[in-house]
Parts: structure tokens; sequence; C-alpha cells
């Protein structure tokens, strides 16, 4: 995903893909709930935001409803009319298209928080990668944060390996690590896959503070039948639950995606 264009398989998933309806469903909102918890415990009135790979745009529509100026890229054309559809008159906001790993548009030191919650999971090399991120400190303001999401390994080996059987399967088969269970990925099959310390090593040598380290979902994937069929009591139980653990250092390993809030020097 060097180039400015999507990969057609990236292309065809978004596409076909509903990233509204998604974060919508009750185990959407799990995640979309922690981390619109996370921003706006840091948001202050005034505040420019950015958010670099917005699809659909669900948390720019949100934060520019509660008034702050956002500036959205997104990558794909498809996303982008949605996300022109769904603005409402009245929001103090901008959607660009762009690639996460170029954001000359964009002046240094520009923005008070950037959102960074999909391009890590579809660039495919640590110099794309690492490139993604030193962009996105650049145009935050020194002091500023930046929120990043990351798909987590663990949780596609127990869900989509294990529980929904596809280990065996001839394609995926020869993309985990038989003595690490590492996934490797390729473009094709369009999501990249992270463990800790591969995070910590891709921001080692960037001017970041880490602030949290949150599993955003936990639980929520493997129980989604579940979820989905509780009360609306049960529910804010659940919910309640996983915000009091979804930092937990012994329990995080299980979510399915990661989000990583950084502080720039």
């Amino acid at each position: 995903m060097c180039e400015t264009n999507p990969t057609p398989y990236l292309k065809a998933y978004y596409e076909t893909h509903d990233e509204d309806g998604r974060l919508l469903s009750r185990t959407g909102q799990v995640e979309f709930l922690t981390t619109m918890r996370y921003i706006e415990k840091y948001l202050r009135p005034g505040m420019r935001i950015l958010e670099i790979g917005a699809a659909t745009g669900r948390y720019s529509h949100t934060l520019a409803r509660m008034g702050y100026q956002v500036d959205a890229v997104e990558l794909l054309e498809h996303n982008i009319g949605i996300f022109k559809a769904n603005t409402q008159p009245g929001e103090n906001i901008t959607i660009t298209q762009g690639n996460a790993i170029d954001l000359s548009a964009f002046e240094d030191e520009t923005y008070d928080i950037t959102l960074l919650l999909g391009p890590m999971y579809h660039l495919f090399t640590y110099e794309e990668q690492h490139t993604a991120l030193s962009e996105a400190l650049r145009v935050t303001k020194p002091g500023g944060l930046l929120f990043t999401a990351y798909c987590n390994n663990e949780a596609t080996i127990y869900n989509f390996c294990f529980m929904r059987g596809y280990l065996m399967d001839p394609h995926f088969f020869p993309l985990i690590d038989k003595e690490t269970f590492k996934c490797s990925s390729n473009p094709e099959d369009r999501f990249v896959l992270h463990r800790p310390h591969e995070i910590d090593a891709l921001m080692a040598d960037l001017p970041a503070e880490r602030l949290h380290f949150i599993g955003t979902d936990m639980m929520t994937m493997y129980i989604k039948d579940t979820i989905e069929s509780m009360t609306d009591e049960v529910y804010e139980y659940y919910l309640k639950y996983h915000f009091l653990t979804c930092e937990r250092p012994d329990m995080i390993g299980i979510t399915n995606h990661y989000l990583d809030i950084c502080r720039k020097s």
C-alpha cells in the first residue's frame, strides 16, 4: 500500500463491508464506546482533530457534532462518498483523499489529537507502518495525542483458526508459523496482525510517550451472540466490567483490537 491507490483486495473488501453497521451493532459499539471514552478523556474546547483512515466517518462525524474542528483523510472513494453523505449541516469537517504514509497536504504540528484507527491494519511492511506513525506524529502538536489501533495476532489464532476452524485451510495454513503461531500477512489477506512487542518496536525511536495501552473489544468478539441477546441492563453491566478491565495487562492479550495512546514529546 505504498502507492496512493488502494490494493484491489482492500477496495473490494470495503465496497462490500458495512463498516458503519459493524460499529453500530452491540459488539461493534464496545470498540467504538471504548475508543470514544479515551478520546473524550483528553478533549478540550478548541482542539483540532485529524483522523487518518477515517473510513465512513463514524469517529470524525461524532467529534464534529460535539463541536470540534475535524479534518479527515481517507484512501477509498467508496468510503469518501458515504462520509460526505453522512455529513450534517453545521459540522466543521473536511475530507481529503489520501494515504497514511504521505500527509504532505498537512502542515507540521497542526493537530491536538490525531487518530490513526485503521491504516495500521493494512500496511504490510515495517517501513510503511513506521512512516505512517512518523507522519501522524509530524502533524501533531508537541504535547498532542496520537491514538493508534492495531489488530491482535492472538485474537485471529483463537477466533479464526480454532473457533471458526480455518487453521487447516490450504490458503491460511502456510501463513501461520507453527512454532510461534505468528501470522504473516499479504495484501490479498487484507489485514496485518500485531503483537505488543512489535508495536513497541515501531514506536521505540519516535518522539512519543505511551499513556495507555488498551484492549478495545476484549472478549466481545468471542461471545458476539451472547452480547447481542443481552438485555439492556445486562449489557450496561458488561460495558462497566469491560471498561474496568480493558487496560489490565493480564487480560488485554485476548482483545481483537489494541489501542495505543501516546503523547508527542
